[in-house]
């Protein structure tokens, strides 16, 4: 039988368990045809690029499928009719690959990142370096106006 992956998105006010719902509904179609779910990962709530019936968030959901090419038409047609699902897409593949998806082994590596060193402080103002002029307390600033004060016979 062909393999095909399905990815849908469901609204954002949809709970985890809803969306779960939704698949075990394909995953009915699908076995009910003679087919299978080889694969299922929820990708979690993320960011829309362009709103969706007024969504800006959805519910993104992986299925990897193993059923006859009827049972991929009713499967869209259920997606179709489905409020919940604001889209949906299926492609055909030539094999279902078991490792997880790119989405979720990026979402691991953030994960581990050490997150301690978030880069150097920006500016003070808009258009300032972040120093100020007269009253910086870093060493190096008093020790370079210690020395223009000797050299300027003890003026600032």
């Amino acid at each position: 039988m062909p393999l095909y992956e399905t990815v849908l998105i469901a609204r954002n006010d949809l709970t985890q368990a809803q969306v779960e719902a939704i698949a075990d509904q394909v995953a009915s179609v699908v076995t009910e045809a003679g087919g299978e779910v080889k694969k299922r990962e929820y990708w979690g709530l993320r960011g829309l690029a362009y709103r969706i019936k007024k969504n800006r968030k959805g519910h993104y959901m992986l299925l990897g499928l193993d059923c006859a090419a009827a049972a991929e038409q009713e499967v869209a047609r259920q997606l179709g009719l489905n409020e919940d699902v604001l889209r949906h897409m299926t492609i055909r593949i030539e094999a279902i690959d078991d490792a997880p998806s790119a989405i979720l082994a990026k979402r691991g590596d953030d994960r581990e990142r050490d997150r301690g060193f978030r880069g150097p402080r920006p500016a003070a103002g808009r258009f300032s370096s972040g120093r100020r002029e007269r009253n910086d307390d870093r060493e190096e600033y008093r020790a370079r106006s210690r020395d223009e004060a000797d050299v300027n016979g003890g003026e600032e």
